[in-house]
């Protein structure tokens, strides 16, 4: 089985969702002792805002294309191939500014493809990417789920995955680190006990 864990916090060793999305990997490899994990954090790796001069690249003839633009098409090739060689994606997704970081953004527009991971049909659209369950590690330092303001976090990622096929789709969600330890600790608690479920 092939695990990809993507994770986007720009807080490091202190970010909360990195911690968790470390400990479900980890109980899916209990789980799954053959685990195979592709790590990707997309605030370090190398990982493209879309943009003109992608586009561009993407369609220049591969013989005519030029060196940044040999570059661009790698890395945007090599995020591709990891997300469509998943059988498991675990995102750590923590709010920011009431959306995810920008940095998960990109790759979600790298993975966002028509004709790879979803296509227009006479019935619509229809996902290509339904053979991967996804686990999303979702981290806010106030209370937003099931408001206006969480609408662009969890139920946005909800959106995404599933217009690519994805329905097999678990969320870990702590919210309210920001709040007190009287709200944070009970938080981080009921999102590890998740853990066990996850791995099933």
């Amino acid at each position: 089985m092939n695990l990809l864990h993507i994770d986007s916090s720009i807080l490091g060793d202190h970010s909360v969702s990195r911690q968790l999305s470390k400990e479900v990997v980890e109980s899916i490899r209990l789980a799954e002792p053959a685990l195979n994990v592709t790590y990707r954090d997309v605030t370090s790796s190398a990982t493209l805002h879309l943009d003109g001069q992608l586009l561009a690249a993407k369609g220049t003839p591969e013989q005519q294309r030029n060196a940044q633009q040999v570059h661009q098409v790698s890395i945007a090739e090599a995020v591709m191939a990891e997300f469509l060689a998943a059988d498991v994606l675990v995102i750590g997704a923590p709010m920011y500014n009431f959306s995810i970081p920008s940095q998960l953004k990109a790759w979600i527009d790298m993975i966002s493809v028509a004709g790879v991971t979803f296509k227009y049909g006479p019935n619509g659209a229809e996902g290509l990417a339904g053979d991967k369950r996804a686990v999303i590690v979702a981290t806010a330092g106030g209370q937003h789920a099931g408001t206006p303001t969480g609408i662009a976090h969890i139920d946005y990622l909800r959106v995404l995955l599933g217009f690519l096929g994805i329905s097999d789709i678990r969320v870990i969600a702590a919210e309210g680190l920001a709040m007190g330890p009287e709200v944070r600790d009970p938080a981080l608690a009921a999102a590890r006990a998740q853990l066990s479920e996850i791995a099933a």
